[in-house]
């Protein structure tokens, strides 16, 4: 049989071995969670027909869209959306994450092949006279070469110098009887698709806080135009105060009053600059974009809900990407006890190597200058300090922990999911409530402005009237905000547009991410930015102006 040949044998040898081996790993199952109800306890109609921003979901609906920001109806929040898969920095680093664990994929799979070497080598080395051998040792592959007439004997006089040519190639394979290498390759194809869930979680997570961001910024704008007409309210104060105090009808501590009320404003409204700053930066960051490069014009708020189907509680574990990375972390875990135990037992390998091996390169192939060797070598661990029984425990312990982790991911996805249902059943009653309370606080203004024409009230009863409107209309625009709040964390809670069944998708959209390397595109940039700080009224508003604001100011009731 001639060297060459050996190699497929080995191969094939190898394979046969292997076919029949062991798996240790045990039976993976899905770690049990807590009993899941047949619905959410918060998901509770209401008992008018006032929209609560949810719905049972239906067949037909089951499954939120890929891009759920649409529910909100916003064509510039759509576009920004649009560029956090490509831009993101953070989602950058979660596939690039992604991509070296499907490396290490392709890594643990090369074991399933032989590992084949060829280490040529010229050494050059004399004998000492005493008849000793070098002390520069040559292969030991040579060992059991035969000398040829051409090439000459790799043992020489003593106190001689000599060159030998050496062209190794050696083969070894580790024969997978206890399933060592396959729970290898499964605990890195596990981690790998984790990693993919990864990236659908960081996507989704930096999704979601950018639509808080923007709806938070659009209701700054709307609090910065209702501040406009405060600061109208406080100067027309002032103003009528210091006449009246000019004329001996009013006091100092009238004057000092409304003098006070006017700065207060004015530095709420400059405050207002500075929140507005910060969240147009961190919108920009958020699509990778310098701070410096990119602005919002200033848009109307729209606080209007869409309606969120919501399935069981069950789905969950199939909708939200963090549950299913950390259940793929666990089959990780279960793999690793398999690798683990196989230690316990003896590791065989089929070894070969083959080649040529003479003093003179010029007949270093000649053939009665080849040698060969093959054969199984078989390693059993006698002794290791209790390495591997330690080891065995931690790999043990590892699987408790994702298992605990996954349990606790579960359970905390059912309380987020909770907690919105219940702030968005809770805060359209709030609303209701805030807006009757406004709409009386505008009746009040009129009626007060309707007393001041008659000569039966006094301008100050006016601007006392319309500050209570206004404060009620601040506190209504803080209920909207936290609902839109609600409702974007409820999608995001119910896993945006994602499902197990997307999985792969998610994989190859991470290993080959859509521009990547690209640098991040800045949004056209539209005139009409909101100074920092906002200006303050050039005019001091009239009685009449005020129910034109009051009207302008006050928003549509909620939905039915």
């Amino acid at each position: 049989m001639t060297p060459l040949k050996t190699l497929p044998i080995l191969v094939a040898c190898g394979a046969v071995l292997a076919a029949p081996g062991c798996n240790f790993a045990p039976a993976y199952q899905p770690p049990r969670t807590a009993a899941t109800t047949d619905s959410f306890k918060e998901a509770v109609p209401a008992a008018s027909n006032t929209s609560q921003g949810w719905k049972i979901a239906e067949p037909s609906d089951a499954r939120l869209g890929g891009d759920w920001w649409e529910l909100y109806g916003d064509a510039e929040l759509s576009a920004l959306e649009a560029r956090v898969a490509v831009s993101n920095q953070t989602v950058a680093v979660a596939e690039a994450n992604y991509r070296a664990a499907h490396a290490l994929v392709a890594e643990a799979e090369a074991a399933y092949y032989p590992s084949v070497n060829l280490e040529p080598s010229i050494i050059r080395s004399r004998s000492s006279a005493s008849g000793g051998s070098a002390s520069s040792g040559t292969s030991s592959s040579s060992a059991g070469s035969s000398s040829s007439s051409g090439g000459g004997s790799p043992t020489s006089a003593p106190g001689t110098t000599r060159t030998l040519y050496t062209l190794p190639a050696d083969a070894t394979y580790e024969v997978d009887l206890w399933g060592r290498v396959r729970n290898t390759v499964a605990q890195s194809s596990d981690t790998a698709q984790a990693s993919a869930a990864e990236v659908a979680t960081a996507l989704l997570s930096t999704q979601g806080q950018l639509a808080q961001d923007y709806f938070q910024l659009r209701a700054v704008d709307e609090q910065r135009r209702i501040l406009d007409t405060t600061l109208a309210d406080y100067e027309a104060s002032l103003h009528l105060v210091q006449t009246l105090f000019n004329n001996g009808l009013a006091s100092d501590e009238d004057l000092a009053e409304a003098d006070t009320q006017l700065d207060s404003a004015e530095a709420q409204a400059t405050d207002l600059g500075v929140s507005r700053a910060q969240l147009e930066h961190a919108i920009a960051v958020l699509i990778g974009v310098p701070p410096g490069q990119f602005s919002l014009a200033v848009r109307p708020f729209n606080p209007a809900l869409p309606l969120v189907p919501v399935a069981l509680p069950s789905d969950l574990l199939e909708r939200r990407p963090d549950i299913a990375a950390a259940e793929r972390q666990v089959a990780a875990a279960n793999a690793g006890i398999g690798i683990a135990r196989a230690a316990y037992f003896p590791a065989l390998s089929l070894g070969a190597s083959a080649g040529f091996e003479a003093t003179g390169l010029s007949h270093l192939f000649d053939y009665p200058n080849r040698f060969w060797s093959l054969g199984p070598s078989l390693v059993q661990p006698l002794f290791e300090g209790g390495l591997i029984r330690a080891e065995n425990a931690q790999a043990r312990a590892v699987y408790d922990q994702t298992a605990a982790t996954y349990r606790q991911t579960v359970l905390a996805a059912f309380q987020a999911v909770e907690d919105n249902l219940s702030s968005l059943r809770i805060l359209s009653r709030e609303e209701r409530q805030q807006h009757r309370a406004t709409a009386a606080a505008k009746h009040e203004v009129e009626l007060t402005v309707s007393r001041y024409q008659n000569g039966l009230d006094s301008y100050v009863n006016v601007i006392a009237a319309q500050n209570t409107f206004l404060t009620n209309r601040e506190a209504e625009l803080q209920v909207q905000l936290r609902r839109i709040a609600a409702s974007i964390s409820l999608v995001n809670n119910l896993g945006g547009g994602w499902d197990t069944s997307l999985l792969q998708q998610t994989a190859r959209t991470a290993q080959n991410p859509p521009d990547a390397g690209k640098a991040a595109e800045v949004p056209p940039q539209d005139a009409g930015a909101i100074p920092n700080p906002p200006h303050l009224p050039n005019s001091i508003a009239k009685p009449e102006d005020l129910l034109k604001q009051n009207d302008a100011d006050v928003s549509p009731p909620p939905a039915p």
